[in-house]
């Protein structure tokens, strides 16, 4: 009993040495590396000495890896947005040319259709392409052709919709360059029309914003709808024969009626005319 007590009170004395010397060993090393120079082996060696001493070193070290790792990750997350808008800008691009391309086949499959146009009588005439519309007179246009091409007021105007022929208005004005074209559906236009197949006659007029008519039909009229409306041999600017377009309602039933007024869907559409032919041939009125 009394040898292990003293065993033990010879070892607290070599444990509570060593806590003491670990300090010392500590500032020693500490003063060599304030005392000793800055370059060669030394250097280095104060450099590791440090990294491994010094926790301060060790974490100034992790955050300057860590700074260096941000700033190449925003580098990287930079340039891939920068590679991203130049893809959706190339992507966009892309969609516009292809409508172009769209717009230019569409383009050629009505001159073609326009080209392969068979009159339904020989009239002599010029094809115009509409050159602009008047904003504060939206059923006329401007052609590209006017009196050096032959055009006159009070000429015929015809086009082609969906491989049919049909009227599409008259002149009313001519420049050297340019003609003004007052559309069938304009309110001051007005042509004798008949009706098909019943033959009986009436006067189409337009309705501007509203719908085309054909008054003053006979009350008796077989008139029906889906009727075809021409051109009347009576008319005194169009010749005969020329499709206006097709009966959509009659209108009956009112007191003291003595005619009918029947409305009229125009084959040719004043909002999608591109091109039109203006007929220059007197000879073909009858």
């Amino acid at each position: 009993m009394l040898h292990s007590k003293k065993k033990k009170r010879n070892a607290a004395p070599s444990g509570f040495s060593r806590k003491a010397v670990l300090p010392l060993v500590y500032l020693t090393l500490s003063f060599l590396l304030m005392i000793l120079p800055l370059d060669g082996f030394v250097s280095s060696v104060k450099a590791v000495l440090g990294y491994v001493f010094i926790p301060q070193i060790r974490l100034s070290h992790s955050a300057v890896k860590y700074v260096d790792g941000v700033s190449t990750t925003v580098r990287e997350l930079l340039d891939t947005h920068h590679e991203n808008r130049q893809l959706r800008q190339e992507i966009e691009a892309a969609k516009i040319l292809g409508a172009q391309a769209e717009m230019v086949f569409e383009e050629n499959e009505r001159l073609t259709s326009i080209l392969k146009l068979q009159p339904s009588r020989p009239w002599k005439g010029t094809w115009a392409q509409i050159a602009y519309r008047e904003p504060s007179q939206w059923n006329t246009v401007i052609l590209d052709k006017g009196s050096r091409d032959g055009i006159q007021p009070r000429s015929a105007v015809i086009s082609v919709e969906n491989g049919v022929e049909g009227l599409a208005g008259e002149v009313v004005e001519v420049s050297e360059s340019t003609s003004k074209v007052l559309l069938v559906r304009d309110e001051d236009f007005s042509a004798a029309a008949y009706l098909s197949p019943s033959r009986d006659e009436g006067l189409l007029v337009g309705g501007g914003t509203g719908a085309v008519r054909l008054r003053y039909v006979p009350l008796l009229s077989s008139v029906k709808e889906g009727d075809r409306v021409y051109t009347s041999a009576s008319s005194s600017i169009f010749p005969a024969g020329i499709l206006i377009g097709e009966v959509s309602s009659i209108r009956k039933g009112r007191s003291f009626q003595t005619a009918l007024t029947v409305e009229v869907t125009p084959v040719i559409s004043s909002s999608a005319l591109k091109e039109v032919f203006v007929i220059l041939d007197d000879k073909g009125k009858k």
